[in-house]
């Protein structure tokens, strides 16, 4: 057996290195680990009052492919545009109050920076209609938070890359499994 801790998107460049071309299978897990939202202090959850960091990673990424391992979540909140911010919000965490939502960052962010988790969900509470706080299966700053994870950390163009490059490792009459855990990841594996 051999262990490698990377990114599947290098996932070609691994099974080269370890002499594995030509898998029977291969088994992605697209899920973050508990050890993200209880441990990592990078403002994965809005349970903790933390930095909004969320990278997965903070060294340096051993891939060819990542060229956004300097963006953080503080950064898009402070620092991209109202339409960004929009599309975003839209795209990955397919919030149905994303203007509202942008419109709320912009505005609070002109008075200070949006620096912790629980500043982003005060504006977000702000943002969004009362009935939407309360007697929801989601908190309502879920889809946001979800949202700036995937674009921090390029999730979806990754997958992509993913699962590309476990074709071309995978022999013949291989199999392929993965596990996803909402829609938008879903459509990228079913298609």
């Amino acid at each position: 057996m051999v262990l490698v801790n990377d990114s599947y998107v290098n996932l070609k460049k691994i099974a080269k290195e370890n002499n594995f071309m030509g898998a029977d299978g291969v088994l992605f897990d697209f899920g973050m680990s508990s050890w993200h939202l209880e441990e990592a202090g990078r403002g994965f959850t809005f349970q903790h009052d933390e930095e909004l960091d969320m990278r997965f990673y903070h060294e340096a990424w051993n891939t060819e492919h990542e060229s956004r391992r300097d963006i953080t979540a503080e950064i898009i909140i402070n620092k991209w545009s109202y339409d960004e911010l929009v599309k975003v919000l839209k795209e990955y965490g397919e919030e149905r109050f994303a203007k509202n939502i942008a419109a709320a960052i912009v505005r609070s962010r002109k008075n200070e920076p949006i620096r912790t988790t629980f500043q982003l969900v005060e504006v977000i509470k702000r943002a969004v209609p009362f009935w939407y706080r309360f007697g929801r299966r989601l908190h309502f700053a879920t889809k946001t938070f979800q949202a700036l994870r995937i674009a921090v950390n390029n999730e979806l163009e990754n997958i992509k890359l993913g699962l590309t490059q476990a074709l071309e490792i995978l022999k013949p009459g291989g199999r392929m499994a993965a596990i996803s855990f909402h829609g938008l990841e879903d459509r990228i594996v079913k298609n």
